[in-house]
């Protein structure tokens, strides 16, 4: 009699999943989660992570991505080499994709038209999670994706308060529609008071902060960057869970480990 063949070994557990509080396929357990990245270090993956995970057969989820830095067949390549078809998900009304690439109000120039340009991107946005709702998806959970916050500012002409409002319309559909936000931006662009201070507000109000960083080694064959999870126990609370790893980014993903446990 043959002996059985030795189980797979155990999978590595996602570092990333693990910090975020995610379950299998689950929704979030949080609703505002704020991404900061630098020049050097692209936090974008962290977004494809999200995209990915709302679409898969595991989940039940639903997405409005908002696409300023990259158009959708940016997007569509690299979701692909993940194993996830945008083509597909928006087909099956799961992913609504606005591409503001080419964007008429950012060319805008008057105070009021900008003004009306972002709540025209607002009630976009709440007409595709309506779109969403109408169909098959009732049951299911939606996430709002910004994909580079400077290009908002880029729209309102260096006016952060035109940004602030716009965000403070998407973060009240947390509650109101029931849906989960995540906003990327570049932490080392911003030069003005203003822009600093926005910055320092969507810490303050975002249930978690994900910071991705070069290593103080600088960039390294094996390991691209440094990632901190900031679980706060509220909006504007304490800091409840810290957690801190390395990665490393793949054609096909990304790979989470703890400083050391590469050799």
């Amino acid at each position: 009699m043959n002996p059985s063949p030795p189980p797979p070994p155990p999978r590595d557990p996602d570092l990333l999943e693990e910090a975020l509080g995610l379950g299998r396929g689950g929704s979030p357990p949080w609703r505002l989660a704020f991404v900061e990245d630098c020049v050097e270090t692209s936090g974008a993956f962290v977004l494809h992570h999200f995209l990915k995970r709302a679409l898969s057969t595991e989940g039940d989820g639903t997405v409005v991505f908002l696409g300023l830095a990259q158009p959708f067949s940016h997007y569509d390549r690299v979701l692909r080499k993940m194993g996830c078809n945008l083509s597909v998900q928006r087909n099956k009304n799961k992913l609504h994709f606005i591409d503001l690439l080419n964007l008429e109000f950012l060319d805008e120039k008057g105070e009021n038209d900008r003004e009306i340009g972002f709540m025209d991107l607002y009630n976009r946005i709440l007409r595709s999670i309506e779109a969403i709702r109408s169909k098959d998806n009732n049951g299911g959970w939606t996430t709002i994706i910004i994909d580079d916050l400077s290009h908002l500012e880029i729209a309102a002409h260096g006016s952060v308060k035109h940004v602030l409002d716009f965000l403070q319309y998407c973060r009240s559909l947390t509650s109101e529609m029931d849906c989960f936000l995540v906003i990327l931006n570049h932490e080392d662009i911003h030069s003005s008071d203003e822009a600093l201070q926005m910055l320092s507000h969507l810490d303050y109000i975002s249930d978690i902060l994900i910071k991705a960083e070069t290593l103080s080694t600088g960039i390294a064959a094996d390991v691209h960057g440094q990632m901190t999870v900031v679980i706060k126990d509220a909006p504007g609370g304490l800091i409840k869970k810290l957690h801190s790893f390395q990665f490393k980014v793949k054609e096909n993903g990304v790979e989470f480990f703890y400083p050391g446990s590469r050799f």
